[in-house]
């Protein structure tokens, strides 16, 4: 593929530095929103909370309220950080024998399991686990926010009434899954154009082709009125228990009633002369613990990254990766697409939010609830559908993640990273924070420099751009190949970050992606 693309072409994007707090988001309105909450004076978490609703609403393959992820919350005035877990769950009547493996095959999704009959555990409703966005944000901000909630949806609201503007990404992005999508009446009505054919926005650059997201966003508006835990025990748990019923879900309002995410200490990783604040459990901090563990034992860097820095990731990479597939059962194809979203803030006094959200496959289970019009999950999918092993699907099971999001610091820098991705978000987040913990890159250095991916194959996939004396020297080590950065598919992870750095606030995204953008807030912060 890459020897059809121009060789001569150059993609950058501009790190700025201020005073004021910065939002770092992968789409740009997004973005806009959480800077406007930090320039009317919220803080980082009331930021985050208006970026997470709004990005469900701007790319709402990758994440939304009927998902999922992790977040790393660093507090300033108390000097330390915390994790909070918003995974997903089984149902607790889910029963693994309503998903018989087939005769023979693979899933085509994700994750190489044995394939399940009719796909049962990949698409549609029986694919759907109990959702954890909501409850996840909606903790954090009655802990931490000063803002009113309903303040906070209300602009999301506003992005659906408008509805989602289908650009070329847009469109590109809906064709690649217009099959699946074709399967759900609902999830068709929303992004195919008579039920069949993938809503494009023609060849012009003026066209203003939008979907109709009106009754998201009357469920947005309910939402923000009601108080999150309306989204688990009031009208919004009840409209979306009923659609999912109605598909063949074992979704119950006990299910939703139930669900709690947790707040907790951070998995705390000491790291040369700094710190990590990962995630603990069923995430992948504990891969991201071991990664940097071996580096540390088996590795002195050098002032730039050389042969010797890539081959040490490479190794350190396959040794994390190979203990987290026998220990904890996360068997993700490495050639699976990005599917989730990550976003960072910083506001002007310090404090940060490192947040990943996911509805795991793109497009999730490629299901819309028709009464409330979100697009839901399929986090069933992160079981191995075969019994007897480590991540076995059952009942009320928690659902093992790969978000990695973060909280960095070394001397008077602080970093908040996290990426999308799937299993390629360890490599990048580990990558990207050794460029600047152990060679002090910039992060705006750190953000272009390229990258390999490790995620736990016999494969190194090393950018093409890289020196070709760290390429000989991968290939002297491992297998290796060699693939172009680009806008898609992703070969490699999508970061986004901020730093503060001496008083100072700056961010950045992923520069192959053409929606991520960091934004400043005004000076009224």
């Amino acid at each position: 593929m890459s020897r059809n693309l121009s060789q001569t072409q150059k993609v950058s994007k501009t790190v700025l530095k201020s005073r004021h707090g910065v939002v770092a988001s992968q789409h740009r309105r997004a973005a806009e929103i959480g800077a406007e909450v930090l320039s009317a004076g919220g803080d980082a978490i009331d930021a985050a909370t208006a970026v997470s609703f709004a990005v469900g609403v701007v790319e709402p393959w990758m994440s939304g309220p009927a998902g999922g992820g992790a977040m790393v919350v660093w507090r300033q005035d108390e000097g330390r950080a915390y994790a909070i877990n918003y995974g997903m769950r089984a149902p607790a009547g889910l029963d693994p024998a309503d998903y018989p493996l087939a005769e023979s095959g693979r899933s085509n999704d994700l994750f190489p399991w044995k394939a399940v009959v009719d796909d049962r555990n990949v698409e549609g409703a029986t694919a759907v686990a109990v959702p954890g966005t909501v409850d996840g944000i909606g903790q954090a901000h009655a802990r931490f926010g000063r803002m009113p909630w309903a303040d906070l949806l209300r602009p999301a609201e506003g992005l659906a009434r408008e509805g989602m503007l289908v650009d070329w990404y847009a469109a590109l992005m809906i064709a690649s899954a217009t099959r699946s999508l074709s399967r759900d009446p609902d999830a068709a009505a929303l992004f195919l154009e008579d039920g069949q054919w993938p809503t494009i926005a023609g060849w012009t650059a003026l066209s203003d082709k939008r979907l109709d997201q009106g009754v998201m966003a009357d469920t947005l508006a309910r939402l923000g009125e009601a108080g999150y835990r309306d989204f688990y025990e009031g009208e919004i748990a009840a409209k979306l228990v009923a659609d999912l019923r109605a598909k063949g879900s074992a979704m119950t309002l006990e299910d939703l009633s139930s669900y709690s995410a947790t707040i907790s200490d951070p998995l705390e990783i000491a790291y040369r002369e700094g710190r990590v604040f990962a995630m603990p459990g069923l995430t992948a901090g504990p891969t991201l613990a071991d990664m940097l563990a071996r580096l540390e034992r088996d590795w002195t860097p050098g002032a730039a990254p050389d042969a010797a820095t890539f081959t040490a990731w490479a190794a350190a990479l396959k040794g994390a990766y190979a203990a987290r597939l026998e220990g904890m059962g996360d068997g993700e194809d490495p050639k699976a697409p990005a599917c989730t979203t990550h976003f960072s803030v910083v506001d002007s006094k310090g404090n940060m939010v490192s947040m990943t959200q996911t509805l795991l496959s793109a497009f999730g289970s490629r299901v819309v609830s028709p009464s409330t019009g979100l697009l839901l999950n399929n986090g069933i999918m992160w079981f191995d559908p075969e019994p007897g092993k480590a991540n076995s699907l059952g009942a009320g099971k928690r659902c093992l993640m790969n978000v990695c999001p973060v909280v960095a610091e070394k001397g008077g820098r602080r970093v908040a990273l996290g990426a999308s991705g799937g299993r390629k978000i360890v490599s990048a987040v580990g990558q990207l924070a050794s460029l600047m913990l152990d060679h002090d890159l910039s992060l705006e250095d750190a953000f272009h420099h390229p990258r390999i991916d490790v995620s736990g194959g016999e494969t190194v996939v090393a950018d093409e751009s890289l020196p070709a004396d760290v390429i000989a020297a991968l290939s002297a080590a491992h297998k290796t190949v060699t693939t172009r950065r680009t806008v898609f598919p992703y070969a490699f992870a999508c970061p986004a970050a901020v730093m503060r750095e001496d008083g100072e606030n700056m961010g950045a995204t992923e520069i192959m992606s053409p929606w991520g953008d960091a934004l400043h807030a005004s000076e009224r912060t």
